[in-house]
């Protein structure tokens, strides 16, 4: 029977991975701070900690050994090399959670980002005024130096990570409520504000994360590599909206407004998050030629993340808080 570590667990995405290590027969262990509410079966064992505290990980995990970690909520370098020191001949495959920021923050690449574009010159640090672009910049940077780290360790002692890079994760339980957001504004009845502009959408299902994520443990797959992990299809905002409306049994009405007045009436990014420019798009490549992905179609998750959204009270969506002023909005331009 296998021995997996959990890093995280209990958001998002966390419970379905619990819940799928544990279907295949895993014994499983989560290490968290334990500051979120834990509906985790009694049978996963439950360390808790704060994992950026070097000492407070090695009291937790010392003298214990992983067939597989599974490193949800890696942040920074000094955390990658504070775990990589740790889990040091402990661990037989550790797989890291990234995110398509790391190419967002560099130069001179285009979409879909490939892995090969990873290498290359960053952009320079947005002034600390523009926080939401600042912010976004911080968050890749922060993930290409944990990055750097776990490769490092590889290179230099044979530490078995791989990276799995992901965009935008649409989910049943993603607690930013982004998805369920459109959903309940086209509930209502009343316009979606969108910008002029716009990007081409290519997200991820987060059951596809899933499944990447046992196929990347397998000790089959060679570790020392960073993998893109993405939906096949790149469609437009508003045809992504239009599969939402479907599967909710109403209209899609967009109204387009310039970027700027959205912002000056500060209803950006809540209106519209899938219109943020720091969303990335990735191929997928050698997802499929490495793991053996197969992606789920987007016609195909996206009525099950509608039944989903659905269920959510439109005051569990803080980004709805704001629903008043958008229609407002919306009526003043006619």
């Amino acid at each position: 029977m296998a021995t997996t570590l959990v890093i995280g667990g209990t958001r998002n995405l966390g419970p379905a991975l619990v819940a799928a290590l544990l279907e295949r027969g895993d014994t499983v262990t989560t290490f968290n701070r334990g500051h979120t509410s834990d509906d985790l079966p009694a049978a996963v064992e439950r360390l808790h900690g704060d994992r950026a505290d070097e000492a407070v990980l090695r009291a937790a995990l010392s003298r214990r050994s992983f067939d597989l970690v599974v490193d949800t909520t890696l942040y920074t370098g000094e955390e990658a090399r504070s775990v990589a020191r740790l889990l040091d001949g402990h661990a037989g495959r550790y797989v890291a959670w990234s995110t398509g920021n790391v190419y967002l923050v560099r130069t001179g690449v285009t979409r879909p980002f490939r892995e090969e574009d990873y290498d290359g010159p960053v952009m320079p640090e947005p002034p600390s005024a523009r926080a939401h672009d600042h912010r976004n910049w911080v968050y890749g940077v922060d993930k290409r130096a944990a990055e750097d780290a776990l490769m490092a360790a590889h290179a230099a002692r044979g530490f078995p990570a791989l990276v799995l890079r992901m965009p935008m994760i649409n989910s049943e339980r993603d607690h930013y409520g982004r998805l369920a957001g459109y959903v309940r504004r086209l509930l209502d009845g009343g316009p979606l504000l969108l910008p002029h502009d716009g990007l081409p959408v290519r997200h991820v299902y987060g059951g596809d994360v899933i499944a990447a994520t046992l196929l990347a443990g397998s000790p089959a797959v060679s570790p020392g590599v960073s993998i893109n992990v993405s939906q096949d299809e790149t469609v437009t905002l508003e045809q992504v909206l239009g599969h939402l409306a479907a599967a909710c049994g109403r209209p899609l009405v967009v109204r387009r407004a310039p970027r700027e007045a959205l912002d000056a009436a500060g209803l950006l990014p809540d209106c519209s998050p899938w219109s943020d420019p720091w969303m990335s798009a990735l191929a997928n490549e050698r997802s499929k030629s490495v793991l053996g992905m197969r992606y789920t179609p987007l016609t195909r998750y996206v009525p099950t993340l509608v039944e989903a959204a659905r269920l959510r009270p439109a005051a569990s969506l803080a980004s709805y808080a704001q629903r008043p002023a958008e229609l407002a909005f919306a009526a003043a331009q006619g």
